[in-house]
């Protein structure tokens, strides 16, 4: 993770998300509120992804090894595969699940208004940990939508804190919704209906956030500004006549891999070509710093000449 920034958004949703499952878990054994008890496993999931994150987090920092001799950083992209996997099986199908069932067969709340003060202090704390994941991301989200930084981030966990905490108040404001329906007209299905609708939610979430973190697993390059950089930094050297091919693969989130074969001047010496390497590395290095793996091919431009 990033210094402190993603840490502190991903420790912040867990204390939000295990004081919060308590006290659901409370609501809706006095109450029995399907979509509190929805609202709970909820909680309870998104606590077990932010200890996963953080165990993420830290098996990526292990040294490379002879098995492993680029590193661990795609252990990030691992575990946040896993969150999204459980946000789904754990958070989604469970709700949906239960929402059929309080729609099939409705049962009479009790004590309701507990359900309704703690869905209220459930949107203030959850209102807490978004507002920290967004305070993180600024940095990192430069001028793109939001949308572009979940779809392009490179730093998994805080994405997924973001879609994780922006479903919760979702899913919270829906929960008080079906609670406060089913004691305005007395009918529970409500009540049913606002669980359903969470895990509806929680799906689509989950399948967003399966589908970028497998594209992040399986190896995304640079983004187009950032291969431009990397190009015009190799061609700025006095020996550099051209970039010829590029390509660029995360190992992890701080850690890029660039491989270039670039052409050079011809009749240069074994130490110029060096020396023009050597320069051409730290250029890139300089404009991009995870570029921190570097193989340069130096050749010979064999373009054909224009009219």
């Amino acid at each position: 993770m990033s210094a402190g920034g993603g840490t502190r958004a991903v420790v912040a949703a867990l204390l939000a998300n295990l004081g919060i499952a308590v006290a659901k878990f409370v609501g809706f054994l006095i109450t029995g509120a399907s979509s509190m008890l929805a609202e709970a496993v909820h909680s309870v999931a998104d606590t077990a992804n932010q200890a996963l994150l953080l165990i993420g987090g830290k098996r990526s920092r292990r040294a490379p090894t002879d098995e492993h001799p680029f590193g661990y950083g795609r252990d990030r992209y691992f575990y946040a595969f896993v969150v999204a996997l459980l946000l789904f099986s754990l958070g989604a199908v469970f709700a949906v699940y239960e929402g059929i069932h309080k729609i099939e067969e409705p049962e009479e709340l009790t004590s309701p208004i507990v359900a309704i003060v703690i869905l209220l202090v459930a949107i203030v704390l959850e209102g807490f940990s978004f507002r920290t994941a967004i305070h993180e991301s600024r940095p990192l989200k430069g001028d793109r939508t939001w949308w572009q930084f979940i779809r392009q981030a490179h730093v998994p966990e805080l994405p997924v804190v973001l879609l994780e905490d922006f479903g919760a108040l979702i899913g919270l404001v829906l929960a008080l919704l079906g609670v406060g329906l089913t004691v305005a007209t007395g009918d529970p299905v409500f009540d049913g209906l606002g669980t359903l609708a969470i895990g509806i939610l929680l799906g689509i979430i989950a399948v967003i956030l399966v589908i970028e973190m497998k594209s992040l697993l399986i190896g995304e390059g640079a983004l187009r500004p950032v291969v431009a950089r990397i190009v015009s930094e190799l061609e700025a050297g006095e020996d550099v006549t051209r970039c010829i091919h590029l390509k660029t693969q995360y190992l992890g989130p701080e850690e890029l891999l660039v491989a270039a074969k670039i052409a050079l001047t011809p009749g240069l010496s074994v130490e110029r070509v060096a020396r023009a390497i050597d320069e051409a590395e730290a250029r890139v290095r300089s404009a991009v710093p995870e570029a921190r793996v570097m193989y340069l091919e130096p050749d010979l431009d064999r373009t054909p000449a224009r009219a």
